[in-house]
């Protein structure tokens, strides 16, 4: 297919910046304005151009992000062309870093078979360390691991000075500020011993790497185009890795919606998208406005909610999709009152055609749908609520991931205590003693055997010793070597944990999901920095048959797109949380948490509020407090939507709107002039 084939799929602002030639470039992509696609024929264009596939990089968030794209460009450029987009250095910041660390590791004295630990291997050596600490020190309410590692992770994220960070996001650990670098200088010093990077290492490194190394200059001659998706979700850390990438070479296009900057829990930071032109002199910028997912009727309010943030990039979208009704803003009584209201509409649509996996609950936190699950179990109504436990974070997942850690890299101490301790006999104090027998046998394939432990649990210790001595080395097939962890790890499995067949199915799917790799280096580096969110992400696409009605956190909802969305809880307090009012950024933030629920609505779209909110269950008392519809939906909003009161709502006088309010507050002022 030839350039102008595949270009005129595209509207006039979308091939502007898909053909745009070098230099820096911003794409300023509304939601639902086809960002994926103008990415996706960007890398299309570029190799059509003569550019060689290997020397573009593309930065996306997710591997399935990164997968979508690549796919789209070999399709509209032949799918015969699908091995040449392979070449293509795809994938997310992590992945990428991780790719390069083993390429050029040396340049910053870094062991080439370093392992990466996920966010809770790290909990659990930081915790190692912390209970020392507490030990000697015999503190009263000592940060927990979780807060530790949230503390560090932000230090290394975000530029902050650490007592900035404390002050800023965890006043309550001021005190502890001496302990906390000392835990953190030991949690440095133990990784480095380890040959262990965690999460905020790759890009720490990265940044060394680009900044600081020999190496520096040769990785950025390597790529002649940086594209970077989600762009206002990076923080100080990846705009200043970019930075360096692009310091020779300009070529470099970032996309991205400041309107949709929602993680600076995370550190990211809308500032990057907002100061991208200064960062970058000779920016050209290109709005993508024309949104094909939302109603006429739904932009206008969208539109009326972001007018009201004070720093961002001017746009208004707008949409050719017209016949559907306004926006509602629905009163309710209450929390269960809310409860019914939304199951009313839910079930009335589903009478009209659309199916519950085309509607979607939002809310901005997991507590707020209680009521409404309540609602749904008594009506027998299906549901998925997005987020909990993610695959890999169940124990006995976890436990055989350990031993295939180990078999990868033997130093790994927190890894050693998991396993150990499945053992029967073996506490962290055994454990302990175990591990500094292996360090001083400098972990050699059959040092277990010879363990300071009882005879009975050198016994039941010499079939993992085995499995050292013959997998050690990695030579075997990734797929014999798994099939005789699972043999060490079964008998440990049905000891420890109930349920022991669906915990079973669950190991065999971990091996299912390794036959994609050829290596378990390769494997257990894909399974921590992208792992599967549950069983069913092994399974693809559900069933067109299954139907269920979708709750979501408005963050796990972004990206997505329903025929229904249901705003619930859109009272101040819930929205914007009262957890994030300090100061007017924080409140910018929940207002564009506020857009992002509500532009996923394609055709209908539902804000529901309760009056009050009941303290405790309604059968034991009466307690409650009065709430308000939250500030953001502004009068100028409120023109846009069509305002109702739930059937059966009572409104008390006191709280009612009236058309010509006596500013009573303005007289009592008066008396003091």
């Amino acid at each position: 297919m030839t350039d102008l084939g595949f270009l005129s799929d595209l509207n006039a602002q979308q091939r502007e910046a898909v053909t745009y030639g070098d230099g820096p470039l911003l794409v300023v992509a509304g939601a639902g304005s086809g960002k994926t696609r103008t990415l996706a024929y960007r890398v299309a264009h570029l190799i059509s151009r003569g550019v060689a596939p290997e020397r573009i990089m593309l930065l996306t968030f997710t591997r399935r992000a990164a997968r979508e794209m690549l796919s789209r460009a070999a399709s509209v450029l032949g799918d015969k062309n699908a091995a040449v987009t392979a070449e293509v250095w795809g994938g997310t910041f992590h992945a990428t870093a991780n790719r390069l660390l083993r390429i050029y590791g040396k340049a910053l004295n870094l062991a080439p078979e370093f392992t990466i630990m996920d966010q809770s291997d790290a909990e659990d050596m930081i915790e190692v360390i912390r209970h020392r600490c507490i030990e000697k020190q015999n503190k009263g309410r000592f940060p927990r691991k979780g807060t530790l590692l949230g503390i560090y992770s932000r230090r290394m994220n975000s530029g902050e000075d650490l007592a900035t960070i404390v002050k800023t996001w965890y006043p309550w650990c001021e005190r502890w500020m001496e302990e906390c670098k000392q835990i953190f200088r030991e949690y440095v010093t133990l990784k480095q011993q380890r040959s262990i990077l965690d999460y905020d290492d790759l890009l720490v490194y990265w940044k060394y790497l680009v900044t600081e190394s020999d190496a520096a200059r040769q990785i950025a001659d390597r790529f002649d185009h940086v594209l970077v998706d989600e762009y206002q979700d990076t923080n100080r850390l990846q705009a200043d890795i970019l930075l360096a990438m692009r310091r020779t070479k300009k070529n470099i296009m970032v996309v991205g919606d400041d309107a949709q900057s929602i993680y600076s829990f995370r550190a990211a930071t809308v500032r990057n998208m907002l100061d991208f032109p200064s960062l970058f002199p000779g920016t050209h910028t290109v709005l993508l406005e024309h949104n094909y997912r939302s109603s006429e009727a739904i932009l206008a309010t969208t539109n009326a909610v972001i007018a009201q943030a004070k720093n961002r990039f001017s746009k208004t979208l707008y949409s050719t999709r017209g016949g559907c009704d306004a926006p509602r803003i629905i009163t309710c009584t209450d929390e269960a009152g809310e409860a019914v209201t939304v199951v009313d509409k839910v079930l009335a649509h589903l009478t009209e055609g659309i199916a519950l996996r085309d509607q979607a609950v939002l809310f901005r936190a997991g507590s707020y749908s209680a009521a409404l699950e309540l609602e749904l179990m008594k009506r027998e109504i299906p549901f998925h609520k997005w987020g909990g436990l993610k695959f890999l974070e169940a124990a006995h997942v976890k436990d055989f991931i350990a031993i295939v850690r180990l078999l990868e890299n033997p130093r790994d101490e927190i890894s050693w205590f998991r396993v150990l301790q499945l053992f029967d006999g073996v506490g962290p104090a055994g454990a302990a003693k175990i591990y500094r027998h292996l360090e001083t046998k400098a972990f050699e394939a059959g040092a277990l055997d010879d363990a300071p432990v009882t005879t009975r649990i050198q016994r039941a210790l010499h079939p993992l010793a085995r499995l050292f001595s013959r997998f050690g080395d990695g030579r075997e097939a990734l797929g014999a070597q798994l099939d005789n962890v699972q043999q060490v790890y079964l008998p440990l499995l049905e000891k420890k944990y109930d349920n022991f067949q669906p915990r079973r199915n669950d190991i065999e799917h971990v091996i299912g999901l390794a036959s994609a790799y050829r290596s378990r280096s390769r494997f257990l580096v894909e399974i921590t920095l992208d792992p599967p969110g549950s069983t069913s992400d092994f399974a693809g696409a559900p069933s067109r048959e299954e139907d269920y009605l979708v709750l979501s956190t408005i963050h796990s909802a972004k990206g997505c797109e329903w025929d229904v969305v249901y705003l619930i809880h859109a009272a101040d307090g819930c929205l914007p949380s009262d957890m994030s009012t300090g100061d007017d950024e924080s409140v910018e933030e929940e207002l564009r948490l506020a857009y992002v629920a509500m532009t996923r609505a394609k055709d209908q779209l539902y804000v529901t509020w309760p009056m009050r909110f009941y303290s405790r269950p309604q059968g034991f008392s009466d307690a409650h407090v009065y709430g308000q519809r939250s500030r953001f939906f502004s009068s100028a909003v409120l023109s846009t939507m069509v305002q109702e009161n739930a059937p059966g709502t009572t409104i008390d006088d006191a709280i009612k709107d009236f058309e010509r309010p006596v500013d009573v507050s303005d007289r009592l002022r008066g008396m003091w002039d």
